[in-house]
């Protein structure tokens, strides 16, 4: 048990009769500076205290406001659906189910269908929440920008002309439409086989670009719960507007916008619950602004017509896999800081990858490197790249028997 240290013993002044004048006031001086030091020690005691108590208090106060806390009954999650005579139709987060309930006075004249709000266990509204774009939405703003330029990007010429002028030119230079008297390209979509460059070319667009990029992928929109989806590309379309300019990509965009089945499963259904919102959002009624779309998919086949007719994807922009002068062009951009050894003939090496992606023209340029290392040598020779050339196709060719096994 601790105890409160004793206070200091109080002076006395105890002055002997035969003490003469003199010594009688330096008694007394004495005992006054010893009453001073007693009063300044007793002072800072004082202090101690109060500060002590000011601590004391401040747990208290933690301590009553986490017991009303645990007091206070937990608050559900809800949308405003409809509000009637009868009261106030919501849909609570999560189960998605729709209840009549009431809401107070105060807070009814506020209350307008979208609202998030807070309701107890009784369905009762209690407060109206301030509306907050998706946490996830937010995350898929790209903050920095990738080091991909369009000099990077080989054999595609065409095809990043036209995505410039779909996307960066309207942003940048928006009056020349209007001297023209044209609206641009509302969106892009890039198609074609995997590795052609599809995915560089819009990070080529975020680095080269000054509009905010927002990147997100077909399958991140398909959620589990019903109206999640459908909510999140309702967010990241908010959050390119408060952003504008901007730049969505929907990369694997035919993970939510393939063809429409007849099939009745609750999965397919939210899916196409989805896909219905982002057509919305694309050319629904209100301007979008200064917001640009971008997407691609190496399904294009898979599409739905809906997504693909003018007023949602105007260009529609195909990524073939490279000619001759392309494939030469993506081995110089990917050997260019390579220590290639003197006489070895890209070119030649180039004209020899027929049906190669952009994709493989890299990997193989990685692969010859990786001879050169294992033999020791800091010089990739033409050798190199030929016997890169062969492992790749041995792969391949492991890859298709792979393949008509399974099938």
């Amino acid at each position: 048990m601790s105890h409160s240290p004793s206070l200091p013993d109080r002076p006395r002044l105890e002055l002997d009769p035969e003490m003469s004048e003199t010594e009688r006031l330096e008694a007394i001086r004495q005992h006054y500076r010893r009453i001073l030091q007693v009063n300044d020690e007793l002072e800072d005691r004082l202090d101690d205290a109060q500060d002590r108590r000011g601590e004391l208090k401040a747990d208290v106060d933690e301590l009553k406001r986490e017991n009303e806390v645990l007091k206070t009954s937990s608050l559900y999650i809800a949308s405003v659906e409809e509000i009637t005579g009868d009261g106030v139709v919501i849909k609570q987060h999560g189960n998605n189910q729709e209840v009549l309930t009431q809401a107070s006075t105060t807070l009814e004249s506020d209350l307008r269908p979208g609202d998030r709000v807070a309701i107890n266990d009784s369905f009762a509204v209690q407060q109206v929440l301030d509306d907050e774009t998706d946490s996830r939405a937010q995350a898929m703003e790209v903050t920095e920008s990738p080091d991909v330029t369009y000099d990077d990007i080989g054999g595609i010429d065409d095809q990043i002309r036209e995505v410039r002028e779909a996307v960066e030119d309207p942003l940048e230079d928006p009056e020349q439409f209007e001297r023209v008297g044209v609206e641009p390209p509302s969106g892009v979509l890039l198609h074609g086989p995997p590795g052609t460059g599809k995915t560089m070319l819009a990070k080529a667009v975020a680095n080269e670009s000054d509009a905010t990029f927002i990147k997100m992928a077909g399958s991140e929109l398909v959620r589990k719960f019903i109206g999640e989806g459908a909510r999140l590309v309702r967010d990241l379309f908010e959050l390119a507007a408060e952003r504008e300019p901007a730049v969505i990509f929907i990369d694997e965009i035919d993970a939510v916008a393939a063809k429409r089945t007849d099939s009745k499963t609750s999965g397919d259904a939210e899916v196409q619950r989805t896909m219905m919102q982002l057509l919305s959002e694309m050319d629904g009624f209100d301007d979008r602004g200064e917001v640009r779309i971008m997407a691609a998919t190496n399904r294009f086949d898979m599409l739905d017509e809906a997504i693909l007719r003018p007023g949602r994807f105007d260009r529609l922009i195909e990524v073939p896999e490279p000619g001759p002068e392309g494939r030469e062009r993506i081995l110089e951009i990917h050997t260019q800081d390579m220590n290639v050894a003197e006489g070895t003939d890209v070119g030649a090496v180039a004209r020899e990858l027929e049906g190669y992606s952009g994709a493989d023209i890299a990997s193989l340029a990685t692969e010859a490197g990786m001879f050169a290392i294992r033999d020791g040598r800091t010089e990739v020779t033409q050798e190199d790249f030929e016997a890169a050339r062969e492992k790749l196709q041995d792969a391949e060719q492991t890859e298709e028997q792979v393949i008509n096994y399974q099938y």
